[in-house]
Protein backbone atom coordinates (compact mmCIF):
# COMPACT_ATOMS: atom_id res chain seq x y z
CA UNK A 1 0.00 0.00 0.00
CA UNK A 2 0.86 4.01 -1.08
CA UNK A 3 2.26 5.63 1.74
CA UNK A 4 0.96 9.00 0.34
CA UNK A 5 3.23 10.91 2.15
CA UNK A 6 5.70 9.70 -0.36
CA UNK A 7 3.54 11.95 -3.07
CA UNK A 8 4.83 14.92 -1.78
CA UNK A 9 8.50 13.64 -1.60
CA UNK A 10 8.03 12.30 -5.56
CA UNK A 11 7.25 15.24 -6.19
CA UNK A 12 10.17 17.08 -4.48
CA UNK A 13 12.68 14.44 -5.97
CA UNK A 14 11.23 15.00 -9.70
CA UNK A 15 11.22 18.93 -9.28
CA UNK A 16 15.02 18.62 -8.06
CA UNK A 17 16.01 16.40 -11.03
CA UNK A 18 14.45 18.62 -13.33
CA UNK A 19 16.10 21.66 -11.28
CA UNK A 20 13.40 23.87 -10.97
CA UNK A 21 12.86 26.15 -7.99
CA UNK A 22 9.55 25.65 -6.04
CA UNK A 23 8.47 29.28 -7.72
CA UNK A 24 8.74 27.92 -11.14
CA UNK A 25 7.24 25.16 -10.68
CA UNK A 26 4.35 25.93 -8.82
CA UNK A 27 3.92 29.07 -11.89
CA UNK A 28 4.06 25.84 -14.08
CA UNK A 29 1.03 24.31 -12.71
CA UNK A 30 -1.04 27.57 -12.27
CA UNK A 31 -0.63 27.60 -7.99
CA UNK A 32 0.95 29.34 -5.19
CA UNK A 33 4.61 28.63 -3.98
CA UNK A 34 3.38 28.28 -0.55
CA UNK A 35 0.47 25.54 -1.82
CA UNK A 36 3.00 23.47 -3.86
CA UNK A 37 5.20 23.64 -0.70
CA UNK A 38 2.61 22.35 1.46
CA UNK A 39 1.65 19.27 -1.13
CA UNK A 40 5.47 18.51 -1.07
CA UNK A 41 5.28 18.45 2.75
CA UNK A 42 2.13 16.82 3.48
CA UNK A 43 1.18 13.51 5.09
CA UNK A 44 -2.07 13.72 2.60
CA UNK A 45 -2.45 13.42 -1.31
CA UNK A 46 -3.75 16.35 -2.95
CA UNK A 47 -6.65 16.42 -5.14
CA UNK A 48 -6.33 14.23 -7.96
CA UNK A 49 -6.87 18.02 -10.05
CA UNK A 50 -3.37 19.37 -8.38
CA UNK A 51 -1.58 15.81 -9.15
CA UNK A 52 -2.70 16.03 -13.22
CA UNK A 53 -1.21 19.80 -13.08
CA UNK A 54 2.04 18.59 -11.12
CA UNK A 55 2.67 15.31 -13.41
CA UNK A 56 1.46 17.66 -16.64
CA UNK A 57 4.49 20.35 -15.55
CA UNK A 58 7.14 17.90 -15.02
CA UNK A 59 6.25 15.62 -18.16
CA UNK A 60 5.07 12.11 -16.07
CA UNK A 61 2.35 10.23 -15.69
CA UNK A 62 0.45 10.31 -12.20
CA UNK A 63 1.90 6.39 -11.75
CA UNK A 64 5.41 8.13 -11.39
CA UNK A 65 4.11 11.05 -8.46
CA UNK A 66 3.33 7.70 -7.13
CA UNK A 67 6.39 6.08 -7.17
CA UNK A 68 5.66 3.69 -9.87
CA UNK A 69 8.97 3.14 -12.44
CA UNK A 70 8.34 3.60 -16.06
CA UNK A 71 9.22 0.03 -17.01
CA UNK A 72 7.18 -0.45 -20.44
CA UNK A 73 3.94 -2.55 -19.76
CA UNK A 74 1.50 -3.45 -22.14
CA UNK A 75 -1.21 -5.07 -19.25
CA UNK A 76 -1.66 -5.09 -16.00
CA UNK A 77 -4.21 -6.75 -13.41
CA UNK A 78 -5.10 -4.78 -10.09
CA UNK A 79 -7.30 -7.23 -7.87
CA UNK A 80 -9.11 -5.26 -5.22
CA UNK A 81 -7.54 -5.89 -2.22
CA UNK A 82 -4.53 -4.07 -4.32
CA UNK A 83 -5.75 -0.68 -4.76
CA UNK A 84 -3.98 1.93 -3.39
CA UNK A 85 -6.17 4.11 -0.96
CA UNK A 86 -5.63 7.91 -1.34
CA UNK A 87 -7.10 9.89 1.09
CA UNK A 88 -8.70 7.41 3.03
CA UNK A 89 -9.37 9.06 6.33
CA UNK A 90 -11.00 11.89 4.45
CA UNK A 91 -9.59 15.06 2.53
CA UNK A 92 -10.39 18.54 3.37
CA UNK A 93 -13.04 18.43 1.22
CA UNK A 94 -14.58 15.63 2.57
CA UNK A 95 -14.07 12.53 -0.30
CA UNK A 96 -11.96 9.69 -0.34
CA UNK A 97 -10.43 8.09 -3.37
CA UNK A 98 -8.65 4.49 -4.16
CA UNK A 99 -6.68 4.18 -7.62
CA UNK A 100 -7.23 1.36 -9.82
CA UNK A 101 -5.17 1.84 -12.19
CA UNK A 102 -1.65 2.69 -11.21
CA UNK A 103 0.80 0.27 -12.81
CA UNK A 104 0.82 1.33 -16.02
CA UNK A 105 3.87 4.20 -16.79
CA UNK A 106 2.81 6.34 -19.72
CA UNK A 107 -0.70 6.11 -19.55
CA UNK A 108 -2.90 8.47 -20.38
CA UNK A 109 -6.13 7.41 -18.48
CA UNK A 110 -6.02 7.18 -14.62
CA UNK A 111 -9.41 5.59 -12.91
CA UNK A 112 -10.40 6.16 -9.55
CA UNK A 113 -13.02 5.06 -7.09
CA UNK A 114 -14.49 8.54 -4.96
CA UNK A 115 -16.28 8.26 -2.24
CA UNK A 116 -18.49 11.25 -0.74
CA UNK A 117 -19.87 10.87 2.86
CA UNK A 118 -23.59 11.69 2.83
CA UNK A 119 -23.88 15.29 4.67
CA UNK A 120 -20.63 16.97 2.79
CA UNK A 121 -22.16 20.54 1.91
CA UNK A 122 -19.15 21.84 -0.06
CA UNK A 123 -16.65 20.93 -2.14
CA UNK A 124 -14.23 23.13 -4.15
CA UNK A 125 -14.69 23.28 -7.97
CA UNK A 126 -11.75 21.17 -9.69
CA UNK A 127 -10.60 22.15 -13.11
CA UNK A 128 -7.47 20.08 -14.81
CA UNK A 129 -6.45 19.55 -18.54
CA UNK A 130 -8.08 16.30 -20.53
CA UNK A 131 -11.74 14.87 -20.33
CA UNK A 132 -13.17 12.86 -17.54
CA UNK A 133 -16.35 10.26 -17.27
CA UNK A 134 -17.98 10.07 -14.11
CA UNK A 135 -20.48 7.09 -13.44
CA UNK A 136 -22.55 6.77 -10.06
CA UNK A 137 -21.99 3.53 -8.50
CA UNK A 138 -24.08 3.92 -5.12
CA UNK A 139 -26.08 6.66 -4.11
CA UNK A 140 -27.05 9.64 -5.89
CA UNK A 141 -25.42 13.32 -6.43
CA UNK A 142 -25.58 16.55 -7.51
CA UNK A 143 -23.06 17.59 -10.32
CA UNK A 144 -21.99 20.65 -11.50
CA UNK A 145 -20.47 21.33 -14.84
CA UNK A 146 -19.47 24.56 -15.26
CA UNK A 147 -23.21 26.38 -15.25
CA UNK A 148 -25.08 23.15 -15.33
CA UNK A 149 -26.27 21.18 -12.60
CA UNK A 150 -27.26 17.55 -12.96
CA UNK A 151 -29.15 14.71 -10.99
CA UNK A 152 -27.51 11.74 -10.75
CA UNK A 153 -28.60 8.30 -9.51
CA UNK A 154 -26.80 5.25 -9.47
CA UNK A 155 -26.00 3.69 -13.09
CA UNK A 156 -26.17 7.33 -14.50
CA UNK A 157 -22.50 8.47 -16.15
CA UNK A 158 -20.95 11.98 -17.20
CA UNK A 159 -18.47 12.84 -19.93
CA UNK A 160 -17.44 16.00 -19.87
CA UNK A 161 -14.28 18.57 -20.63
CA UNK A 162 -12.55 18.61 -17.06
CA UNK A 163 -10.92 21.80 -17.79
CA UNK A 164 -14.04 23.08 -17.36
CA UNK A 165 -14.69 23.52 -13.40
CA UNK A 166 -16.32 20.59 -11.90
CA UNK A 167 -17.86 19.30 -8.38
CA UNK A 168 -19.83 16.79 -6.85
CA UNK A 169 -22.29 16.79 -3.74
CA UNK A 170 -24.06 13.69 -2.64
CA UNK A 171 -27.73 13.86 -2.28
CA UNK A 172 -29.97 11.78 0.36
CA UNK A 173 -28.57 9.97 3.18
CA UNK A 174 -26.15 7.10 1.45
CA UNK A 175 -23.10 8.14 0.59
CA UNK A 176 -22.15 8.46 -2.83
CA UNK A 177 -19.79 5.90 -4.68
CA UNK A 178 -18.65 7.16 -7.83
CA UNK A 179 -16.06 5.33 -10.61
CA UNK A 180 -14.13 8.50 -12.14
CA UNK A 181 -11.63 7.85 -15.78
CA UNK A 182 -9.55 11.01 -16.30
CA UNK A 183 -7.66 11.36 -19.94
CA UNK A 184 -5.16 13.63 -20.09
CA UNK A 185 -3.21 13.78 -23.63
Amino acid sequence: MLDESEIGANIRRLRGERGLSLTRLAAMCGMTKGYLSKVENSPKAPPVATLVNIGKALNVNMSILFGETDDPAVCTLVRKDERTPMAMNGTPFGYSYETLVDRFPGRHMDAYVLRIPAGTKKTPDFHHPGEELLVVQKGALCFYHGDQEFIMKEGDSVYFDSGIAHRSLPIGEEDAECLIVVFSS
